[in-house]
């Protein structure tokens, strides 16, 4: 009897889970069509030289020329640039507006996560029109509010300077990133417990010890996550310079996803530019891991 009633349960339990797999079976034939497929198949073909006549293996000299490549590795250089200056700005303003706006009436900060999120909703292209408009040499409101304030005297070209034409994307990476990193950081600032913040304020903290040792710690783990897609995203970092300089001037702000799309569909180097979307993964596998294991020692689960 107990023997029956145990294979009953098994072949219940049996079926329950064929048929959680026959619903996860049109995800997962997705997941690998578009996603797994096309990181093998763009992993092996970096190992030869695939253009629209050619497929030769060449083994490693794909990777070989890369580092040998002097656009390949200023475009390197102007990516890390970008993420080392782009995030931590991102993520301290986003906690900082956050905090700040967490006090606010419930009005207040609906409208602001509304209008820090609508660059975010807003089509690339739309708000690089706005920052093509900004940026102008000649009729920017940028130079114009700079020499009204007496900060400049002479107009700037911003995006065709190659002093400030990668500061000037980093700028705009900025205002588009910082958004969901917003809405983040509210919500987990919603989700602690708000005893625990009265308790410490009754006690005689202050506004920034509270932040420290209460606040902080309940949204470490919000930060993980908005650092580690905050600078994925930002490696992968292409309509933004397409849009606004095409990688100039002399390269000085192309990236590696922009060099991708150079090699790939103007020369019809499918290979080299696999080769470089290797690498370019391999840099954000370090980052990430990286970022796991400075936050993870600190995060409390």
């Amino acid at each position: 009897m107990q023997a029956n009633k145990f294979m009953t349960m098994r072949q219940a339990n049996q079926r329950e889970a064929i048929t959680a797999y026959l619903f996860l079976l049109p995800a997962l034939i997705f997941f690998f069509v578009f996603v797994i497929f096309p990181i093998g198949q763009g992993i092996y073909t970096s190992f030869f030289n695939y253009t629209m006549k050619d497929f030769n293996w060449v083994g490693l000299g794909n990777y070989i020329e890369l580092f040998q490549d002097s656009v390949f590795l200023k475009s390197l250089g102007n990516t890390i640039l970008l993420v080392v200056a782009a995030v931590p700005f991102i993520v301290v303003f986003s906690i900082f507006a956050s905090v700040t706006l967490y006090e606010k009436s419930a009005w207040i900060r609906s409208l602001f996560r509304g209008i820090f999120y609508l660059p975010v909703v807003t089509g690339t292209v739309s708000v690089t029109v706005v920052w093509k408009w900004i940026f102008d040499p000649l009729t920017g409101i940028l130079n114009y509010v700079l020499k009204d304030a007496g900060i400049i005297t002479r107009n700037i070209n911003w995006l065709g300077d190659k002093r400030f034409a990668l500061w000037a994307i980093a700028l705009v990476l900025f205002t588009t990133s910082v958004g969901q990193p917003i809405i983040l950081f509210i919500a987990a600032l919603g989700n602690l417990d708000r005893s625990q913040v009265e308790a410490a304020e009754i006690d005689g903290a202050n506004r920034a010890q509270v932040f420290r040792y209460v606040e902080w710690p309940g949204i470490l783990p919000t930060t993980l996550y908005v650092v580690v897609i905050t600078t994925i995203n930002s490696f992968q970092c292409f309509s933004l310079i397409q849009l606004l300089t095409s990688g100039g001037p002399n390269y000085n702000t192309s990236t590696i996803m922009y060099q991708v799309y150079e090699t790939a569909f103007r020369l019809n180097r499918y290979g080299y530019a696999n080769a470089m979307g290797v690498i370019l993964a391999v840099f954000i596998v370090i980052f990430s891991t990286v970022q796991f294991r400075l936050f993870n020692s600190q995060i409390d689960y």
